[in-house]
């Protein structure tokens, strides 16, 4: 298991616990109202923040990608390429 995924469940873990003392607000699609700060921290810059849901399926973050012909969610990514992911308890 690499550094970055064992920070990454770390950071996620404790994310986590946060999260059981409040529900983060969803909009209609799921995604987030606010993103966490450790979130927007560790998502690489080309992304869209304004629209990052958890899916979970896979426990990982999705952002929605707006193309030309269709916006698809795609999975958020840190700057050396590696999915954000929630960590499981």
């Amino acid at each position: 298991m690499s550094a970055t995924f064992k920070a990454l469940g770390l950071i996620f873990g404790a994310f986590l616990l946060t999260g059981c003392a409040t529900t983060p607000a969803v909009d209609s699609d799921g995604a987030f109202a606010e993103l966490p700060e450790p979130l927007v921290g560790l998502a690489a810059p080309y992304q869209n923040l304004r629209k990052v849901r958890l899916d979970p399926n896979d426990n990982c973050f999705w952002y929605l990608h707006d193309g030309p012909v269709e916006a698809t969610w795609l999975p958020l990514r840190t700057s050396q390429g590696n999915p954000i992911c929630q960590a499981v308890s």
